[in-house]
């Protein structure tokens, strides 16, 4: 399953099924939703995408998932306007194709993880695991 080029690069091997955790994706790209749903849902990952923060604050409940892949610049609210927003507590993992010193480090702080685009799919699933406990 290749999910493109121009994001990331898929691993060789296939992900082990992984329990049904809901990973919500949020991106204005929507070639960036396409390939990491494909990714992930690969994974055995269920998957929920929304194309900007002010649609997953309108249609999602997010006691329903269990980690996110935020885009840090989108148009409207910024991943990290988001994060402000939430009031429960999401591991994020950030993501951004505008990576400089100020975004990293406030996404270090911030997240359970940091990658700037493009990023290996390995590092990804990874950086999931890890902000799921290691599942």
């Amino acid at each position: 399953m290749e999910a493109g080029p121009a994001l990331f690069r898929h691993p060789e091997a296939g992900a082990g099924q992984r329990n049904r955790a809901v990973i919500g994706i949020i991106d204005d790209d929507a070639l960036v939703l396409r390939a990491l749903r494909r990714l992930l849902e690969g994974a055995g990952f269920a998957v929920k995408t929304f194309g900007s923060a002010e649609e997953f604050l309108g249609r999602e409940n997010p006691e329903t998932i269990n980690c996110l892949v935020l885009d840090i610049h989108m148009p409207g609210l910024s991943g990290f306007d988001l994060q402000e927003r939430l009031t429960l507590l999401i591991p994020i993992i950030f993501i951004t194709a505008n990576d400089d010193a100020p975004t990293r480090e406030r996404a270090r702080k911030g997240g359970v993880a940091y990658f700037p685009k493009p990023f290996e799919a390995q590092s990804l699933l990874e950086a999931i695991g890890k902000a799921l406990g290691g599942q």
